[in-house]
């Protein structure tokens, strides 16, 4: 297993750091670190993870289910043209110029490329571009939308590659239309274990991708600004992959701000992922895909 760093993706604030349990960073060299003997602890909350997934009725029901694992929101085929296109894009920064479907079916279906379908609840075109836009272009740099329709598009899953309803938003000066999953993921199950207690380690933002045929994962973890970097240890079982994320530490002692920054980190794993859980081990979740500005899925 060998794990990538690619650089800072941005700072959050300090409220940011305890809404995901990261606490507040009070002195540099201070916090929970890879280097401190915790090892041992983070590498026994997986394997109590891997054993309480593993065979579970959770992980039955998580891959009986339409769980994204990729991209659910692509720009036009061939890529955005410019600097201030792809701000507009990462900004979420979208004007509307026309007119949306304003009814669709209800239900969509997603078919496996390996066999195998799904019947989801399917988001309108309305509701879908206001998980797209932002709503405050202003006078910054904007993408036009002039209407959309209802298409296809293919989506990395748990269950291997799918073909799944998606709205088709055409944009003002491209000729290819920017795709959007219409169809909502599956309710995760309840986790068969809760949450850790007191030990070291913090949960991962979320999953970016898993690509290179299953064998590298793709996350974004936090750290605080004082040290040097995430970590992300992994457990792999027959059943699940396990992702341990923590940091690493500086010597200094000096005075450290409330502040944490995300980074992405690409872990490469012994085998494909395949039809395994891809989990958190402090959460013990599967780690969510769903990206900053849409609602995160709801647990039963």
């Amino acid at each position: 297993m060998h794990v990538r760093a690619s650089p800072s993706v941005g700072l959050l604030a300090a409220l940011a750091m305890a809404v995901v349990g990261l606490g507040a960073v009070s002195g540099c060299g201070s916090g929970e670190r890879a280097e401190d003997g915790d090892a041992e602890a983070r590498a026994q909350r997986a394997r109590q993870v891997a054993a309480a997934w593993d065979g579970s009725e959770a992980a039955t029901t998580w891959r009986a289910g339409y769980h994204p694992m990729g991209d659910v929101i692509r720009p036009p085929r061939g890529g955005l043209r410019s600097t201030a296109d792809e701000r507009a894009f990462r900004d979420h920064s979208f004007v509307l110029e026309g007119k949306l479907p304003a009814t669709s079916p209800k239900k969509g279906r997603v078919a496996w490329v390996k066999g195998g379908s799904l019947d989801r609840p399917l988001v309108g075109a309305e509701e879908a571009y206001k998980t797209l836009s932002s709503g405050r272009a202003g006078g910054q740099p904007h993408l036009t939308v002039t209407g959309a329709e209802l298409g296809e598009m293919s989506v990395a899953t748990s269950r291997g590659p799918a073909v799944v309803p998606a709205w088709l938003f055409h944009l003002k000066g491209y000729d290819s239309p920017l795709e959007q999953a219409a169809v909502l993921p599956s309710e995760l199950p309840r986790p068969p274990i809760r949450r850790a207690d007191g030990v070291p380690g913090y949960p991962l933002q979320r999953l970016v991708e898993v690509s290179g045929g299953g064998r590298s994962v793709t996350v974004v973890a936090l750290h605080g600004v004082c040290d040097d970097g995430p970590v992300v240890d992994v457990l792999e079982t027959g059943g699940s992959v396990v992702l341990s994320a923590s940091v690493k530490g500086r010597e200094d002692t000096g005075y450290c701000t409330k502040q944490a920054t995300s980074q992405r980190l690409t872990v490469e794993l012994d085998r494909p992922v395949g039809d395994r859980v891809l989990l958190d081990a402090h959460t013990g979740r599967p780690v969510p895909h769903t990206p900053p500005h849409r609602p995160s899925p709801s647990w039963r």
